[in-house]
């Protein structure tokens, strides 16, 4: 889905409709991007609301309407790598207060609430989170937006300011170390008789 460039144009103008438009154009494919990235559905609309913030107070550093996509697509990942960050250093600190009986209770009181469907589902989405915990949040941004978004090359390259090959490289290696994740989980799965 591509904005209308008379409509970028407008926005960066100062066009509080035209921007509205935007906003509404975008809305739905920044959310969907950040929801990926940041694996928290619960913040996703505080993350889109700080996306569109920077949009709104930079729309007129942007160099043409014809770069806005990759612009936004780089605005959105920016702000997920912070929010990840923050939530980080946040819940170190939050863990570190609670003792392991809490975290027990806590883990016992979510696992009574769901049925077997919504626990199995919950354990893929841990594992795959375990895994993509194994590489860079780099990587693992990366890897979302050419796997999961469906990203080419060539968008990835106007993110990312790097040449096709440089790209390529950088796919492979994370690829390679979720892969090494995999088998070394697939491997401690099997020591321990856990069913994974």
């Amino acid at each position: 889905m591509q904005c209308d460039f008379g409509l970028i144009e407008r926005a960066r103008s100062g066009d509080d409709a035209a921007f509205n438009q935007v906003v509404l154009t975008y809305r739905k494919r920044v959310f969907g991007t950040i929801s990926r990235l940041i694996g928290r559905p619960e913040d996703v609309e505080d993350v889109a609301q700080e996306v569109f913030l920077r949009l709104y107070y930079s729309l007129d550093q942007l160099r043409s309407a014809e770069v806005f996509e990759p612009w936004l697509y780089r605005l959105t990942v920016n702000a997920a790598y912070d929010y990840l960050r923050r939530r980080k250093r946040r819940h170190e600190s939050l863990m570190a207060d609670l003792s392991e009986q809490q975290v027990i209770a806590a883990d016992s009181a979510a696992g009574g609430k769901e049925d077997a469907e919504q626990r199995q589902a919950a354990e893929i989405r841990e594992f795959v989170q375990e895994l993509l915990s194994e590489v860079s949040e780099e990587d693992r941004i990366l890897l979302t937006l050419k796997e999961v978004e469906g990203l080419s090359l060539r968008e990835l390259e106007n993110i990312y300011n790097v040449n096709e090959n440089a790209l390529k490289v950088r796919l492979f290696r994370a690829r390679q170390r979720v892969l090494r994740a995999y088998e070394r989980a697939k491997g401690s799965s099997g020591k321990t008789g856990s069913a994974r």
